[in-house]
């Protein structure tokens, strides 16, 4: 799927939606024939058995859309790592359809999250923040990915919530990854907005049919996977500050339930009304209204996400040094030559791009190094981090030099 044309992408959309649309149908007819239905509780907001399987809609839905856009057109390069993204995002989907069934332990569920996670960052998928060491940099990574898998399984506490709120996300990584050029990760983002835009028909209020944990756990993971997969390039490495607005609202969301609950002497990994939704309809939203705030602000944050992944400027680089926790600095040369051999009068350039590149590129997403004359002292530093060192003192290059 490299390199595809910009009328691809509605073509994959469209498929996708009318997949989920044809699939959830399907498991809504089998759930009612096989009992197999969410009944209300003290901690559930519904009146009434709702079907479950939504999920695995969801996930066959993505699955079908996925194998038949590889056979039609063959991915260059990741095919490997393609199979196993599949491969472990449906084992998540498989655990949580048990897990509805018949309960699962939470910390099964999480070691299984962890599993997969460790896996992910195996194959190269990793956070990549900068100045951490390998192990450093995989324990991250599996705490991400477990975080936010279990962000949209939290989130999935209203009719709607969960698939639009994900859909929305997966869109927004879709307009990062087509901007940058990463062709597979704009096409698994659009299929995955399209199976739970499909969803939506039966599962916003007041829903048919629930996606159960099978299907948060599945979206929740491949959005985490392809969220790391916008920092698997150097040359375009989306930076931490866009991925956090994307997934904002879900993360939000989790911290103030899990404080909320801890504080309250109670276990976060039940169930109960106090997430964001409930808090908005207490206020007096009706149930649609509340997910329609949650929409406008999840697009809100996605539309900051990605303005943060292609414009110019060093937002990124500092966020994602605050994130890594290690400043980036460099000594100064004593000869004053630049650190590739540039002259000591030269200007701060790119040593990956020409100059031209750099600045359509923008700061941020350059990850050079670069060393300049100013007043008589040799700065280094880097674009990618917005650090560099005068002598012994560190300092932020976007603070200093208005970059």
């Amino acid at each position: 799927m490299s390199n595809l044309p910009l009328w691809a992408y509605p073509i994959i959309l469209v498929a996708s939606i009318a997949l989920s649309m044809v699939f959830t149908p399907l498991a809504l007819r089998i759930a009612l024939d096989h009992n197999i239905l969410d009944h209300p509780g003290p901690a559930k907001a519904h009146t009434r058995a709702v079907p479950y399987l939504g999920g695995a809609a969801i996930a066959l839905a993505f699955a079908v859309a996925v194998v038949v856009a590889a056979l039609l057109r063959p991915p260059s390069s990741g095919l490997v790592q393609l199979v196993v993204i599949m491969l472990l995002s449906l084992t998540l989907a498989a655990a949580g359809l048990i897990d509805d069934l018949r309960g699962l332990s939470v910390w099964f569920r999480l070691l299984l999250e962890a599993g997969a996670g460790a896996a992910l960052w195996a194959m190269g998928v990793s956070t990549h923040l900068a100045g951490l060491s390998s192990p450093l940099d995989a324990v991250v990574t599996v705490i991400f990915v477990v975080i936010v898998t279990n962000a949209f399984n939290l989130l999935d506490n209203m009719d709607g919530l969960s698939a639009g709120v994900a859909a929305i996300t997966s869109l927004g990584i879709f307009g990062i990854a087509a901007y940058h050029g990463e062709f597979l990760v704009a096409s698994l983002a659009i299929a995955l907005a399209g199976c739970a835009a499909g969803f939506l028909r039966h599962n916003f209020h007041p829903a048919s049919i629930y996606m159960g944990d099978a299907g948060s756990l599945f979206l929740g993971f491949l959005i985490a996977t392809l969220s790391l997969k916008l920092r698997d390039t150097p040359a375009t490495r989306v930076d931490m500050a866009a991925l956090v607005a994307l997934l904002w609202i879900a993360l939000l969301d989790t911290a103030l339930v899990v404080v909320t609950r801890v504080l309250n002497k109670t276990s976060p990994f039940q169930g109960g009304q106090d997430h964001t939704s409930h808090r908005l309809v207490k206020l007096g939203l009706p149930v649609k209204g509340a997910v329609g705030v949650i929409y406008a602000a999840t697009a809100a944050l996605a539309g900051v996400g990605v303005y943060l992944s292609v414009a110019a400027g060093g937002v990124g680089g500092v966020a994602d040094c605050i994130l890594s926790g290690i400043g980036q600095g460099f000594d100064m040369a004593n000869d004053g030559t630049s650190l590739f051999g540039v002259g000591s009068h030269s200007t701060p350039r790119c040593h990956r791009y020409s100059c031209r590149a750099c600045v359509f590129r923008g700061t941020s997403a350059c990850g050079c190094w670069w060393a300049s004359y100013r007043h008589g002292i040799v700065y280094r530093g880097c674009h990618y981090t917005g650090i560099y060192r005068v002598g012994t003192r560190l300092h932020s290059a976007y603070n200093h030099f208005g970059f």
